[in-house]
């Protein structure tokens, strides 16, 4: 039997939503210790996933493309994590169970061919990266002419970007908000691609700019300041700022409560409604939980956790 534990990942933004050098795009992340997927698989004669889960179904589906002809196997979901809340829930479920399957059968498959075969990536590299070694990651996106449209990855089957950078976040605190609410998935995520894009190409330039000459020098430096100014400043731009815009009042609320309360830096994952805050210290982040904690008991209700980033991948081991 094996045992895997995978990561959730921050979604930062994505960089390039216009085209016009030829690429759409291109992502930046941060791979997250919690919440996680936790699962345990053995060798069996047939197709079975167990757990009060969610994901189960995205999890046999995955199973099912990996495993040789006529073999099966046994899935028990031991933890999951929320769904449709921006933490790539989705794309560590499919690789959990395709993983598991390499394993037991020694299919001798890399990460990104697995990713391939269940059919995930197809926009952020984010996910697939955090899977196969954690740490802050930006990735490159895809040639426009091979992807044909701006979509997301539900709804594109292009491969998994390459990734340009990938380095150890520092030991800061996350402050994690997921809000009592869910973001825009399926039919509703491909609908604000499509009336979204392409985004104005000097948005696209500023951002490009803020992440080559801020954040990744701020990453390697372990300056929190610097870093916390791209992520605030990164809300009001491009892609990134469609997704704030379509929020209920109350996420927006909590990104404005973390960035003005404590938190270096404070934005939104993915489409949301999950909203992150960096912050340099445990003390400090206590504080700040209470105050989003407070927040979201007076709104929309929703819950506050404290993580870390996760710098080394998923977890396979045998038990």
């Amino acid at each position: 039997m094996i045992r895997i534990k995978s990561p959730s990942r921050l979604h930062l933004t994505l960089i390039d939503m216009n085209a016009s050098y030829g690429r759409i795009d291109g992502g930046v992340g941060i791979s997250l210790d919690y919440p996680h997927v936790v699962i345990s698989a053995e060798k069996s004669s047939e197709i079975v996933v167990s757990g009060e889960s969610v994901l189960r179904e995205r999890m046999e589906l995955a199973a099912r493309k990996l495993l040789p002809e006529g073999e099966g196997i046994s899935i028990s979901i031991e933890e999951d994590m929320f769904t449709h809340v921006g933490l790539g829930s989705g794309t560590q479920a499919a690789l959990s169970a395709a993983a598991a399957v390499n394993e037991l059968y020694d299919l001798g498959k890399s990460v990104r061919e697995l990713a391939i075969e269940v059919g995930r990536g197809g926009t952020s590299g984010i996910g697939v990266a955090s899977f196969e070694s954690g740490g802050f990651i930006i990735d490159g996106g895809h040639r426009f002419s091979d992807k044909g449209s701006f979509s997301p990855s539900s709804a594109s089957r292009a491969d998994p970007a390459p990734v340009l950078f990938r380095e150890d976040f520092p030991d800061w605190e996350i402050v994690l908000a997921i809000p009592d609410t869910q973001g825009a998935h399926d039919s509703k995520e491909v609908d604000v691609f499509q009336q979204a894009c392409p985004v104005p190409l000097n948005e696209v330039q500023e951002i490009s700019h803020l992440i080559l000459m801020k954040m990744m020098p701020a990453i390697l430096e372990k300056d929190i300041q610097a870093f916390g100014y791209a992520v605030n400043h990164i809300q009001n731009l491009g892609f990134k700022k469609c997704e704030v815009d379509i929020q209920l009042q109350a996420v927006r609320d909590v990104i404005a409560l973390m960035q003005d309360s404590g938190a270096s830096g404070a934005g939104m994952s993915s489409f949301g409604p999950a909203v992150y805050g960096i912050v340099e210290n445990s003390e400090d982040a206590a504080y700040l939980m209470e105050d989003v904690q407070e927040l979201l008991d007076k709104s929309i209700g929703g819950s506050v956790v404290m993580t870390k980033a996760n710098n080394s991948g998923a977890e396979i081991k045998e038990v």
